[in-house]
This record gives structure tokens, sequence and C-alpha cells, in this order.
């Protein structure tokens, strides 16, 4: 038994010759390659649609800055006025007959600008200066008058002294000499009356003449051809003054200062002066006066600063900020220089890099919209020369000012990454 089991088992592991030969299957024909496969593709492409996607990063701008926002111990702001200002009208009351100006026209001293109608006070003024030449030939014929007298008593006296006429006669002859004498003081005071009438007559006929009182600017207009013009009255249809003036060589601007602050400035202390209307016009001034008055309601004193350097465009009443400086500014700190925020700077293997955006980076928004403004947008890391600060920025003089940079840029931002503007 044992024998036959034996041989049975030996059987058993003999080669079967006949039997089909079974080839072991390739590696690439494999399952589980195929899946290692599809996760590493899978991997891959989650990899570079994270890097397609645009990051969301908060982007400033290079601005032109101005070295004396580093200099300057206070700001304050204020408006433009003009030191010598007149609202010009006439003393007489009257109809305006002509107005020879407009807004913006310049008028030298004592021009005519405006007349009001006079006709009954210009026939006035010629009666007056008619009287005057009435008593001057009053006076000629009262001299005439003198000489003859004074001959006749000549005569009287010579007569007398060869005894052909009486005494009685002399006296005659004197006393119409004296008579001619006092009437020539009462002519020439005649004169002097119708002179003063002629003055007052020509002072009435040039009230009615409106003058520029000095040399400037005609800022507005307050009345027209045809107005009543009147300085004394504010009834119904009635105007006052006929047009306001000032004297451009008199602009300063008037700032309001804090009491507490009020130590930091001194008279003839450098300033520049900034004008809301134009950005980049900055002109030299200095301190020129501080009113000595506290307005109690905002705690401020009204401190005033002359222009050192003139421009066409200032104009009274302008809004203008006014920075305060610890010294003068010297000839290349008047111009502005490109600065950044200093967040911006990273650094880089010791070297200072800021991100410049290229293309349109608009707010993170879902949406086309979003995707519009993401598409095109990209960083490239720029080495920068950094400078010292200006104000709260610092100064990189190798951009230009209006490029766009990265603020706080995230350690996973890399160079060539499209961002969009993170949404505030």
């Amino acid at each position: 038994m044992a024998t036959q089991t034996e041989t049975a088992s030996l059987s058993r592991l003999a080669i079967d010759r006949a039997a089909p030969l079974r080839r072991r299957r390739p590696w690439w024909k494999r399952w589980w390659v195929w899946l290692l496969a599809l996760l590493v593709v899978a991997g891959a492409t989650i990899g570079a649609l994270q890097r397609a996607r645009p990051l969301a990063v908060e982007i400033g701008s290079v601005v032109a800055a101005y070295p004396s926002q580093s200099i300057a111990v206070l700001n304050a702001t204020g408006r433009v006025v003009a030191a010598r200002r007149a609202s010009v009208s006439s003393k007489a009351t009257g109809r305006l007959d002509w107005l020879g100006v407009q807004e913006g026209q310049r008028v030298r001293q004592g021009e005519l600008i405006a007349r009001l109608e006079n006709r009954d006070v210009a026939a006035s003024r010629d009666q007056a200066a008619a009287s005057v030449e009435a008593a001057r030939a009053n006076l000629v014929q009262g001299e005439a008058e003198v000489a003859d007298a004074e001959a006749a008593l000549k005569r009287a006296r010579e007569l007398a002294q060869a005894n052909f006429v009486s005494a009685s006669t002399v006296d005659a002859a004197q006393a119409r000499y004296n008579k001619a004498r006092a009437a020539i003081e009462s002519l020439r005071a005649q004169i002097r009356v119708a002179e003063a009438n002629l003055r007052a007559a020509a002072v009435a006929f040039d009230q009615t003449l409106i003058r520029a009182p000095f040399a400037g600017i005609v800022l507005t207009k307050s009345a027209n051809v045809g107005d009543v013009v009147t300085p004394f009255s504010s009834a119904s249809g009635t105007t006052g003054a006929v047009v306001t003036m000032a004297d451009m060589s008199t602009l300063e601007v008037e700032a309001d200062v804090s009491e507490s602050s009020i130590a930091k400035i001194q008279l003839d202390q450098p300033a520049e002066i900034q004008l809301d209307a134009f950005a980049d016009l900055r002109l030299a001034g200095s301190v020129s006066r501080i009113v000595p008055t506290v307005d109690r309601s905002k705690a401020t004193l009204l401190v005033k600063v002359r222009f050192d350097e003139t421009d066409p465009r200032v104009l009274p009443d302008m809004s203008a900020k006014v920075a305060f400086l610890s010294r003068k500014l010297a000839p290349d700190e008047r111009k502005p220089v490109p600065a950044v925020r200093p967040e911006a700077i990273v650094k880089r293997d010791g070297r200072d890099f800021v991100f410049l955006v290229a293309g349109d980076a608009g707010p993170a928004a879902g949406g086309e919209a979003g995707k519009a403004a993401d598409k095109g947008a990209a960083v490239k890391l720029t080495p920068v020369a950094v400078g010292g600060k200006v104000g709260d920025l610092v100064r990189v003089d190798s951009l230009a000012p209006g490029a766009r940079v990265v603020i706080n840029p995230p350690d996973r931002l890399a160079d060539g990454q499209a961002v969009t503007a993170l949404k505030k």
C-alpha cells in the first residue's frame, strides 16, 4: 500500500510534456501599474491647474513721492486767499451805464472799469466851470476899474497941487480908488467860490466813474449794465459791488493749525504748498505770520503762509495743503522720486526684489467677469535698488511711477505666476 501511494505521489510531481505552456504576464499589463500611472497623471494635472490658477494678492502702485515728506514736522490744510482784495463799487448811486471788464481780466491801478449814468452830474460840472469863467471875467473888469480909478486919483492930486481943483475932488477920486480895490478882493473871493463849486462838481462826476483801486485781476462780476448801483442800500433790485478783484501778488495760504501743535511752527519757517487742483505742483513758501487769536470752537490758530514761488495757475479760494518743514529744501529735493510701501520689498539671496504685475489683474471675483479680469495678469520678480524712507514709503530708484507691485507677497508666490487683485 505504501508503495502504491508513493508511486501515485511521484506521478503527480512529474512534468506533463503534453500540457500547454503558461507564460508570465508583462508588467505593463498589470492593473496596479496602470493605477499608479493614473495617480501620477492626476497629481501632475492637479498641480498644473493649481499653478495656472490666479493667486489673489494685494496690489499697490509705485507712486511719485517728494523728499519733503521726510522732513515735514507738521501738515495742515487751508485755502489760498489774497491779502489785498476789494469789492469795487461807487460812492454815488445810479444806474450802471457801461461795464468794461470781464472775469479773469487784468486791470491797472486807476483804470476805468465801469461808469454810471452821469449826464446830470456832467451838466452840473459844466455849469460850475462856466461860473468860474464868469468870475474870472468879472475880475478882469474890476482890475480895469482899479487902473482907471488909480489914474484919476493921480491926476486929481496933481491938479490939487496946482490949485486947479478942490480938496473934495481929490477925496472923491480917493474914495473911487478904494472902492475899486475892495471890489477886486470880492471878485477874487467869488472866483475861489466858483472854483470850489467846480471841484465839488468834478468830484461828483468822478464818483460816477468806477476805477480799479489797485493792479490785479477781476474775480467776479456782480452787476450788469442797467442795474442800479448803490453802496448804502440793500433795497430790492439794487446791487452794491460791481466787481470783486484781487491783487495776485499778495496771495497766501491760510491754514488752521491745532493749538497743541503750534509750538512746531515759527515765523519764516520754510514750507511746501501743494494745491488740490494741481497735484504735481509744489511751491516753496514760508510762514509770514501767526494770527494771535484762538478759535475755541475748533481749538486752532490761523497761520498764514506766503508764496516764495509764484505760478499763474494759483487762484484765490483754491484748496491747499501745507507741509511745514524742519529745514529748507535743497534743489535736488524738489523733484519727485519713485517709492513703494515697505511691505512690497522681499529678500531673496540677500538682495531686494519686488513682484511687478504685468497685464490686467482685476479683483478676484466669480463668473465670466472675474475670468476676463484674471486673463493675462502675471508677476515678474524684479530686483530693485532701495533708498531711504520718504514718509511712510521707501524710495526705489529702479522703478517707474505708476508700475504695479504686489504688497505683502505670500511665500508661495513664484516668478511668472498668474495673479488677481485681492477683493477688499
